[in-house]
């Protein structure tokens, strides 16, 4: 699997090099490439490659920090996606002196359409908070959803990947304008990170959230998906008013039995299949949000619970099946151990019935 810090090849560097001199003919791409893969470039890491990437371009493009935005605004519509965010990080680098302001604030949202400004803009905020905020009001108003996301995305709290945004963690007011303002919006790629910014603001501030949502619900139909997709943190966790705000109330008459696995051992790259049977006894339709958990073991021989969402539907009065899987495959987010897992049905927040099974480890 290609990582992110992979996409940094020479054949990029020199396209980028290309690109500048079409807007720049004075620019030395043999040294620009020189600059990049200079002494440790092996070892540095995807944010720091960029950060590598951004100082070579600031020793071979002018001085003038305004030529030299322009230059890059030229070259920008050819330098899309993730591995150009080294574009926005120049401003982020070079453009936060206070005379350079300005033009700092109206060149990300140049950059953004192409390669997102969400990272660069942050430091700005962290220096000039209420100047800032300012723009990022104006931002939500913007013809562009590029722009009016990162009014929204470049102020979350907890951005990964991004610096922390203390003073946000510990009281989100401030922001919550933006959010209101986007609340509506015709664009999905802007709902998604409004909501996503309120379920990292879930994380330290749930009965906020849980307001908010509470006043929003039933406003309008993509209000509704927002605060629905910025509660799943607290749905996931079993928080009793979440639960109960989207209509999933603890269940006396559901009961899950028959919880079986396909195998009580496996190996990693290998899928667990397992099944279960939904009894509704309450004698009309239920809506019932069920998930798994995971129980694996960690180096310190103990079990660290992950959850997994199963299903979230309205279920038949009687006996329903569920069959499904869980995925063992190596992924770089997680590292698997050897032992004793356990395997847990969910049902609207409640923990009900589990089994266990041993993974070896390859």
């Amino acid at each position: 699997m290609e990582l992110f810090k992979d996409k940094y090849t020479p054949a990029l560097i020199d396209r980028t090099g290309d690109q500048m001199r079409l807007f720049y003919p004075e620019f030395e791409t043999q040294h620009f490439k020189e600059l990049v893969f200079a002494e440790g470039w092996e070892v540095l890491e995807f944010k720091a490659r960029i950060r590598r990437i951004t100082e070579s371009l600031t020793l071979v493009l002018p001085a003038d920090y305004e030529k030299a935005l322009h230059i890059l605004e030229q070259a920008a519509p050819q330098l899309r996606g993730v591995e150009y965010l080294f574009v926005p990080d120049f401003i982020e680098v070079n453009g936060l002196a206070p005379e350079r302001y300005d033009l700092s604030m109206r060149y990300l949202t140049v950059f953004t359409p192409y390669s997102s400004s969400e990272f660069a803009v942050r430091p700005f905020i962290q220096r000039y908070p209420n100047q800032t905020i300012k723009y990022l009001m104006e931002w939500t108003e913007s013809h562009d959803e590029h722009i009016r996301r990162l009014a929204s995305e470049g102020s979350r709290p907890r951005l990964p990947w991004g610096a922390k945004l203390g003073e946000f963690i510990v009281d989100p007011t401030p922001v919550l304008p933006i959010l209101y303002a986007l609340r509506q919006d015709e664009s999905l790629y802007v709902r998604k990170s409004v909501a996503n910014h309120l379920n990292d603001i879930s994380k330290d501030h749930p009965d906020l959230v849980l307001d908010l949502a509470q006043v929003w619900q039933g406003q309008h139909p993509h209000t509704d998906w927002i605060i629905r997709h910025a509660s799943r943190s607290l749905l996931k966790k079993g928080h009793p008013a979440a639960l109960s705000l989207f209509g999933y109330h603890k269940q006396e008459a559901v009961h899950i039995e028959n919880l079986k696995l396909e195998q009580d051992q496996l190996v990693t790259g290998e899928d667990l299949y397992f099944s279960f049977d939904v009894v509704n006894h309450s004698g009309e339709p239920q809506m019932l949000r069920i998930e798994y958990e995971i129980g694996y073991m960690k180096a310190n021989g103990k079990q660290a619970p992950k959850r997994f969402k199963c299903s979230d539907k309205m279920y038949p009065e009687g006996r329903s099946t569920v069959r499904t899987k869980q995925s063992f495959k190596r992924i770089t987010t997680r590292k698997y151990y050897a032992g004793l897992h356990s395997l847990t049905i969910v049902v609207n927040g409640q923990e009900t019935e589990s089994v266990s099974f041993v993974l070896k480890v390859d």
